[in-house]
């Protein structure tokens, strides 16, 4: 459907509010006649003459009678020369030549619930009509009211013509279906990711965001986001964008829970780069950046604006970010002070003992443990769960039998069988020879390395 139209540019932001808004007084601003008492939404159309390409259009599209029900409705009308317009840059001679499923969907995203009038306004974002989102979802339109008033792109020239069942504001351009890069470009609050992904000419996260025959989720940073970045370690900006983006999946913030997903993100050796979703209190990514405004719903996905920007993530920042791991956390830190565990897993690859496989003990793990041994003790047993200068993926083990690991940096191997039985992913006989131990989870990968969740601390071989 949208090869039919010409839209414009990438994602946005601000507050959720009710929107809409007075304007201009131009001399050239379309001839409203009094309205008759009891005329509705169609019967002010027709009655003006700079509407009458919107009424045909109505027609056309069979929306007529939408508009003369109870409502009440918020129209954004555009004008003759705003529809002239668009049918010139997509094709078109007249309405009739537009596909009534297009034309029904572009006509409905200028209408929305409520009777809104311009002293209701402020800036933010509303649904439209239009249900053209992933999954049937209504589209947003964002209201700026920071200069005048624009709807997505267009600007309000005449407000508050009243009518029986609600009230239109003319608008200089019809108001197209917006893809992510186009919301992006029209919120101001956006304008340093938008410089930020479009850098030097950079046309590549245009291009893969436009893209219609696929969905995106978006985790858009807003400006003071930008502002308060230094980009600590050095990565590639490019990168660093990439792993705001979810490639495949529409997540709407209902269907958000605690859990991985999957960036467009990657490390070194190409693996996507996983996200830590937390939504005990509201939404945070990696234990670093909250959702501030949520679901932005375009024809290609949703957009969420968050409060930071998310870096790459090292084996630590998901240790850190993860509730599950608290108890991990805790002997990593204050339980082993005379070792710089942190400092150790957080180090970049490229850098030995980089990149680091961890063996990552839930909080459950640790408390099947008759005591968390002393520091002396305790250390090498959390250094044989790690496995320095390689990134272990669950693809590299042997499918079907044995992986006994290289070294771990206490310095004893220790076997890993797929599959795994009573519910395991795989099955683990750690250093000291102990069976019954499963890998429940695989595969969160950082830049500097990849978790594999299990369900029993490993112990290493204390008789050697």
């Amino acid at each position: 459907m949208k090869k039919y139209l010409k839209l414009t540019t990438i994602f946005v932001l601000t507050a959720l509010s009710t929107v809409f808004v007075a304007c201009s007084d131009d001399d050239n601003d379309p001839f409203i006649p009094p309205m008759e008492e009891g005329d509705n939404i169609v019967d002010l159309a027709v009655a003006t003459a700079d509407l009458s390409n919107l009424v045909a259009a109505l027609q056309e599209a069979n929306l007529v009678s939408a508009l003369e029900a109870e409502g009440p409705f918020t129209v954004f009308a555009p004008t003759n020369a705003a529809f002239e317009t668009f049918l010139v840059d997509n094709g078109f001679t007249s309405v009739a030549d537009v596909p009534e499923d297009v034309l029904a969907a572009v006509l409905l995203n200028h209408i929305v619930a409520g009777k809104n009038l311009s002293a209701d306004l402020s800036s933010g974002y509303v649904r439209s009509f239009a249900t053209s989102g992933p999954g049937g979802e209504e589209l947003s339109l964002y209201i700026n009211t920071a200069n005048g008033v624009k709807i997505n792109d267009a600007t309000v020239v005449t407000a508050d013509v009243e009518a029986t069942n609600g009230v239109v504001h003319i608008v200089d351009q019809v108001i197209g279906l917006p893809n992510i890069v186009d919301h992006a470009t029209f919120n101001e609050n956006l304008t340093e990711l938008v410089a930020a992904l479009t850098a030097d000419g950079n046309t590549t996260f245009t291009d893969l965001l436009s893209d219609i025959d696929e969905t995106f989720t978006v985790f858009a940073p807003v400006n003071s986001a930008f502002t308060a970045f230094d980009n600590p370690d050095n990565n590639e900006l490019d990168n660093i964008l990439s792993n705001h983006v979810i490639v495949g999946a529409a997540a709407f913030s209902s269907a958000l829970t605690n859990s991985y997903a999957t960036t467009a993100g990657v490390n070194s050796d190409g693996d996507a780069l996983s996200l830590y979703i937390n939504t005990d209190d509201g939404v945070n990514l990696n234990g670093v950046s909250t959702v501030a405004i949520a679901d932005i719903v375009a024809t290609n996905g949703v957009i969420h604006a968050v409060d930071a920007v998310i870096d790459i993530p090292t084996v630590v920042t998901f240790a850190l970010a993860d509730p599950n791991f608290s108890t991990l956390v805790s002997a990593l830190t204050e339980l082993t002070p005379a070792t710089d565990f942190a400092a150790v897993l957080s180090t970049p690859t490229g850098t030995d003992p980089a990149p680091f496989t961890v063996f990552a003990p839930t909080n459950e793990a640790f408390a099947a443990l008759s005591a968390i041994p002393m520091e002396d003790d305790l250390t090498p047993i959390l250094q044989h769960h790690v496995i320095g200068g390689a990134n272990i993926r669950s693809g590299d083990l042997t499918p079907d039998g044995n992986t006994v690991t290289p070294a771990t940096l206490e310095g004893d191997t220790f076997t890993i069988t797929l599959p795994g039985t009573d519910g395991n992913i795989a099955d683990v006989v750690d250093g000291a020879g102990n069976d019954g131990i499963g890998i429940i989870a695989v595969d969160v990968q950082a830049g500097n390395g990849v978790i594999h969740v299990v369900d029993t601390v490993l112990l290493p071989d204390t008789t050697n």
